[in-house]
Formats: C-alpha cells, sequence, structure tokens
C-alpha cells in the first residue's frame, strides 16, 4: 500500500521550467505474470538456439513484445496445427483449455506452459465448482483466449456472462447450486456491475474465496482511479487487443477525464495538447517500460515541463517459472529449479527518460 511521503527530488533539472506536468503512475507496466511468460519465451530461445520455438497465441497481448520476438525467429500461430510434430510450442499467458492440451501431446508436441499463475488459479476454481456439480458464470469476454481457455475446462458447466443485460435474461439449472468466476483482466467498476446484477436476481450465488480479477489489473485501474480526475488527460501505452489496458481508458473516462490508448509515441496526436496540460502517463500490464519513458521523452522534449512518479501502490511480487520450462532446463544441463521471475516498481534512468525535472511522491490510497 502506499504512504505518504515528502515528494524527494531524484535527478537535477530547472524547477521553475513551464510546460507540462506528467504524472507517472507506479504501478504500471509488465505485471508478474507477464514478465514470467515473457521470461519463459526468452529462456526457452536460449535453451533450444537451433530449434525453431513456436507460441500458441500472442504470448501476451502488445505488439512490440511479439514483434520483439518475431525478430528473433520466434512464430507465433494461432492453431496447433501450423506446429510440426514433435517441436516446441510455449502456451500464452491467457491459458488454454484441456482440449489444446491434448491436440499438442497427440501431435508429440513439448509443451511449455507460461500460462499465468492467476489464471491457472480461476481453471482450478473452474473445475473444482463443475466436480462439485455447481453451474459456472464466468464474468467476460467470451471471444477472449482466457476465458475460451477456462471455459474448456468445464464446457457442460459453464455458461459466459457479458453484460447486465444478458444477467436479466439468463437461464439456470438450479439457483441454489450457482457460482460466479471472473477473466482475471476485467475493469473492477464493469466486473461490479455485473456481480451485483447476478446477487440481485440469484441471492444464492456463490462467489468466489477470493477476487479473480488479478491484483495488478486492480492495481493499475485504481491508480488511474485515483489520479486520473486532477488531470486534463490520461495516456495509455498499451495494444488495442490488451483488455486490461482498454479498461484503464475506460476507467479514466468513467471518472470524467479524456483518455487515449496507443501503442507508442508514434500514435501521438499532438492536436490533443496545447503544451501546459497535466498529463496522467500509465501502461497497461503488457507493456513495456522503454515505451513508457520513449512517450515521457517525447512530450518533455516538444514541451517542457516536469515528471512526477506517483506511488499509488509498490508492488513487489515473485511467481516460479513453470515445471515444464524447468524440465527442458534440466534436461540442458541448466538448473533452473530456483529461479525466480521478480517484478517490483519501474526504475526510472537518466539514459531511458533523459534529464529533467523528476519528483517521487505517494498520497494515501
Amino acid at each position: 500500500m502506499a504512504k505518504t511521503t515528502t515528494p524527494v527530488t531524484v535527478q537535477a533539472g530547472n524547477a521553475s521550467r513551464s510546460g507540462m506536468k506528467l504524472i507517472l503512475a507506479n504501478p504500471r507496466g509488465f505485471c508478474a505474470g507477464v514478465q514470467m511468460a515473457v521470461d519463459v519465451v526468452s529462456q526457452t530461445i536460449s535453451l533450444l538456439p537451433d530449434e525453431k520455438v513456436y507460441v500458441f497465441h500472442e504470448i501476451v497481448h502488445n505488439r512490440h513484445v511479439v514483434g520483439r520476438f518475431q525478430r528473433k525467429g520466434v512464430a507465433f500461430v494461432e492453431a496447433l496445427e501450423d506446429v510440426p510434430e514433435g517441436s516446441i510450442v510455449v502456451f500464452s499467458a491467457h491459458g488454454v483449455s484441456p482440449q489444446v492440451r491434448e491436440l499438442a501431446r497427440s501431435r508429440r508436441l513439448q509443451a511449455i506452459d507460461a500460462t499465468c499463475p492467476l489464471v491457472t488459479k480461476v481453471h482450478s476454481e473452474c473445475i473444482r465448482y463443475a466436480r462439485q456439480g455447481f453451474q459456472i458464470l464466468l464474468v467476460g469476454h467470451a471471444n477472449h483466449q482466457e476465458v475460451v481457455g477456462t471455459r474448456g475446462e468445464a464446457p457442460d458447466a459453464v455458461t459466459v456472462v457479458e453484460s447486465v443485460e444478458q444477467v436479466r435474461s439468463l437461464e439456470v439449472r438450479d439457483e441454489s447450486r450457482l457460482v460466479y468466476l471472473t477473466q482475471t483482466t476485467l475493469s473492477t467498476d464493469d466486473a461490479g456491475v455485473i456481480i451485483r446484477a447476478l446477487k440481485e436476481r440469484f441471492p444464492q450465488i456463490k462467489e468466489p474465496p477470493s477476487s479473480d480479477i488479478c491484483y495488478a489489473t486492480t492495481n493499475r485501474q485504481h491508480a488511474v482511479r485515483q489520479i486520473a480526475p486532477e488531470c486534463d488527460i490520461v495516456l495509455v501505452i498499451g495494444s488495442k487487443n490488451s483488455s486490461n489496458s482498454v479498461r484503464l481508458t475506460e476507467i479514466s473516462q468513467n471518472v470524467g477525464t479524456p483518455a487515449r490508448l496507443i501503442d507508442d509515441v508514434s500514435e501521438i496526436d499532438w492536436n490533443w495538447f496545447k503544451g501546459n496540460e497535466t498529463v496522467m502517463v500509465t501502461a497497461g500490464a503488457s507493456a513495456p517500460e522503454d515505451l513508457v519513458a520513449e512517450l515521457c521523452r517525447a512530450l518533455l522534449n516538444r514541451y517542457g515541463g516536469e515528471l512526477e512518479q506517483r506511488e499509488v501502490f509498490n508492488e513487489d511480487v515473485e511467481f516460479g517459472l513453470p515445471a515444464s520450462l524447468k524440465r527442458l532446463g534440466k534436461s540442458r544441463g541448466v538448473d533452473l529449479e530456483n529461479s525466480r521471475i521478480r517484478v517490483g516498481a519501474p526504475v526510472i534512468t537518466r539514459e531511458a527518460y533523459g534529464s529533467v525535472p523528476l519528483t517521487v511522491s505517494a498520497r494515501p490510497a
């Protein structure tokens, strides 16, 4: 949680300089699940320098991350039939269904599972409730890869719920044997509206032991909800197919501040600015930090001003590497048993951000 501090200048600059004020949200960008998935692909490439590495779906929903791996020779496929039999395939962070895993086995593919542990948690809940005879109402976007994978765990037990309107027309088998689960990357605002509607219509509905919406999604959304009202515009770095990035723009608009989702600085329309605005800058959980730095440099080089990193939450999360990657490492003489993926606050450096007035501050959540 954030604590109140006195702003501390960490980089020299002209504090009286006029121009923009950029408020850089912390947390932003890569979460532990994304960092783990990216590291899984990187280490697979390193362990198999002479083999083609395939990834089933985009490893994370960010075109820069995908493009960087493609330039290293990684092939992203939407069908396992496009992976030659006996090859290495990495399952993306969004998870896959048992049917996909079985197809991979039938094609003798060596599968490396980069599913985010928080998505795996929802899969486990789905399996458990289905075995107990519950009908599962899965709140999320039906065509999102995460929802497709979760629903595949118990297709006869799962009904996807995308809207309040759908709640009103739902037909259920037994109102006393209902449970809801959620996609991990939903807006807490939007999910809350649907969950309230479910509870109003089905008072006996069971809820998961803890929220399914991931900590990183929640924290980034809370930062936008807290900071956006004092800003003229919010810029979100992220790709259009990134659910959690899209949700950040929606939350900003919900609190009355216009927001723009951009992949990188090349998508800025300079007509958005006069040059003296207060601008919040954040990034979806799959967006690399160097894209954030590039955006901030471009704005400050053009308009001048100052940069403040506002610490709303200080994330410090660790995930272990998947067992499938550890086994691959062992087969190649590399011990990955004790390897951990740790993600903390992004580090702002002079090399990345340039020489600008910079403060780091926090206020109560």
